[in-house]
């Protein structure tokens, strides 16, 4: 093997590891927690070399948010998968996996959505990993457009879901209505637009 591969496999490990330990730190004690000194120390390798990778800890919020975004892709297209030949179930099996996602990477999913971040949505430098999680919601809500926008009803079936999440996780909401809630959303969002008022 050349050199030159061996040292980018390193390096592409070494990135690896620092965002594994900052999503595993945030994880468990939440964002504040997560230095680049406590990374360094964390990873056993020196600030100098964690900054050689990332710029700063916004850049590595960045980083773990583009990973939870392929993750998210993952999640949305088994959902899907679940059920090949009934689109009807797309919706409801993909809200069902969205929530989960959430509040299963609490801190993944900040990066994600709640935190300052630099990462472009909806623009022509939009990283791939953002890219194809949209699109995998675009094909859930495909068979429910009916001469809808697909791209603006995922927009707004992604804006509902993310207000559940965040109005249920700050206690804003009965806890006890969780699966009613979301039943309803995805009953009002599977009508089509005529019977729905759109």
């Amino acid at each position: 093997m050349p050199p030159g591969d061996r040292k980018a496999r390193e390096r592409a490990q070494r990135r690896q590891l620092i965002i594994d330990a900052a999503r595993a730190l945030a994880e468990a004690e939440g964002w504040e927690a997560v230095t680049t000194r406590r990374l360094a120390d964390r990873i056993e390798y020196s600030q100098p070399v964690l900054y050689s990778h990332f710029a700063n800890k916004d850049a590595i919020v960045a980083a773990v948010a583009v990973a939870g975004f392929a993750e998210l892709a993952t999640a949305l297209r088994s959902a899907r998968a679940m059920f090949p030949h009934d689109p009807d179930q797309w919706l409801p099996a993909a809200a069902q996996a969205y929530v989960e996602f959430a509040e299963v990477n609490r801190a993944r999913y900040d990066a994600m959505f709640v935190l300052a971040s630099d990462l472009q949505f909806a623009q022509a430098d939009t990283p791939a990993d953002l890219r194809e999680a949209f699109t995998e919601l675009v094909e859930v809500v495909a068979p429910l457009a009916a001469g809808r926008d697909r791209e603006t009803f995922a927009e707004v079936v992604w804006a509902a879901l993310h207000g559940l999440v965040m109005l249920t996780r700050d206690g804003r909401l009965r806890p006890a209505q969780r699966s009613e809630r979301l039943r309803m959303l995805i009953e009002q969002l599977s009508r089509p637009p005529e019977l729905s008022g759109g």
